[in-house]
């Protein structure tokens, strides 16, 4: 049986995380593969909420809060292990893990290149603390990395245990291109030069394929596309009695996911009378960075007079998540930074949503996987209008993408295939 470390970053548990469900995902479907010993070891915070259940067994390492202190204040910088172990304490990383999920860049830009490079003095007491937990039983045939921006810690993981090092690769662009120079430049160049310790990278679309070759020149053949699946939710989506049309949003409620568009071009299609009975149904939770601008979106609704068709569910998982997805006819998450993949599309069709999303990013790549959405262009918010009301209109094409996106993620796109995937790339690379 093949002994596989998957290393999560984690974010918190205020608002729906593609990434995050993509790793719970890999890891439990992998596990139920019955060929591979898997554990979980989660990086910064713990993981909480719905997005990981018993994937999770080993205690944090790198904690947030000793982290954030070493970078930001000087006198932590040398602070002894005893302080590690008391401000990266269970209770505190809980409380920290809820009340994180910033996106903003600034103020982490060292603690970014630090972890991409990974030879600084202060990730490496960390890394051997962590090598000597993963090789309790024997190390690890394989340390999976949920993503490129710790690929210094597979390097140093690696030299100290000669495991084989994976990388997943999904949206690092998101982060790097906020970044302001030379940080932006130097984190690029860093995961080109520390290409050379991954044995494997793993995209979830041909496009962010090309976007990562194209940033950092890592060989084209050291990646393999392999598309995260979705694992079929027997308990949701029955019974659906949808009483007037409803347009969802399901993703974190913010400007980079284009809410505001969605709710522009909702105003529209209400102010011409277009649909009449037309209802936003808004869900994907928030954080404190995106309060202000929620409160932008609810304004206008209010004063274009249509706030009383809007309905904003409190949670994105669970019964509210269930409600959510069987109150919708379609779902449209426009975003403005073009997503590597988009968990949230084949969650909808297995839900018997179709999408209407932009043609960007790998949008057009699932959409021709699943069959199980329309797409726009140009990227405006009267095209998506236009859109809305022209796919809401045709009952027929709506109920062929319904059929055809469920019968995609159960035959394409389910979790065991992605994971049949996965085991094969993982066998090569140690053979």
């Amino acid at each position: 049986m093949i002994k596989v470390a998957y290393l999560v970053t984690g974010s918190g548990d205020s608002f729906y995380c593609g990434n995050c469900h993509r790793d719970r995902l890999y890891i439990s479907s992998l596990k139920h593969t019955g060929k591979i010993d898997m554990i979980g070891v989660p990086l910064y915070l713990p993981p909480i909420g719905s997005d990981f259940g018993d994937e999770i067994e080993s205690p944090v390492f790198f904690g947030a809060v000793s982290m954030f202190l070493r970078e930001r204040v000087k006198m932590f910088e040398h602070m002894p292990g005893f302080m590690d172990k008391i401000l990266d304490a269970p209770p505190l990383l809980r409380l920290a893990a809820r009340k994180a999920g910033a996106t903003r860049t600034e103020g982490f830009e060292e603690t970014t290149i630090n972890m991409i490079r990974g030879d600084m003095a202060s990730t490496a007491k960390e890394a051997r603390r962590l090598a000597d937990f993963l090789s309790e039983g024997g190390k690890p045939d394989i340390i999976h990395l949920a993503n490129a921006l710790v690929m210094g810690l597979g390097g140093q993981l690696k030299e100290l245990l000669g495991s084989k090092i994976v990388c997943s690769l999904q949206n690092e662009d998101e982060w790097i291109d906020e970044m302001v120079e030379p940080y932006r430049s130097q984190a690029w160049d860093l995961i080109r030069e520390g290409s050379s310790d991954i044995d494997l990278f793993i995209s979830p679309s041909e496009y962010y394929k090309q976007v990562v070759i194209k940033k950092t020149g890592v060989n084209p053949d050291s990646i393999q596309v392999v598309p995260s699946g979705l694992e079929e939710d027997i308990a949701v989506y029955k019974d659906k009695k949808q009483m007037n049309p409803a347009i969802g949003y399901y993703s974190r409620l913010s400007y980079q996911n284009g809410l505001d568009k969605l709710v522009d071009a909702y105003i529209d299609i209400m102010s011409n009378r277009r649909i009449p009975s037309l209802e936003l149904h808004i869900c994907g939770g928030y954080t404190a960075d995106n309060k202000a601008f929620i409160k932008e979106q609810l304004r206008k609704l209010r004063k274009s007079g249509f706030d009383d068709r809007v309905k904003i569910y409190p949670s994105f998982s669970g019964k509210h998540k269930q409600e959510f997805f069987n109150s919708i006819s379609l779902m449209s998450v426009p975003v403005r930074k073009y997503d590597a993949y988009g968990l949230y599309l084949l969650t909808a069709n297995s839900a018997g949503v179709p999408v209407v999303q932009p043609a960007t990013g790998a949008f057009p790549e699932i959409i021709e996987h699943t069959g199980g959405g329309v797409l726009y262009s140009p990227d405006t918010v009267q095209k998506l209008a236009d859109t809305i009301c022209e796919t809401l209109e045709d009952r027929k094409k709506i109920d062929d993408m319904i059929k055809r996106g469920r019968t995609a993620i159960e035959e394409k796109l389910s979790s065991e295939n992605m994971a049949k995937k996965l085991l094969k790339l993982y066998r090569g690379i140690l053979t």
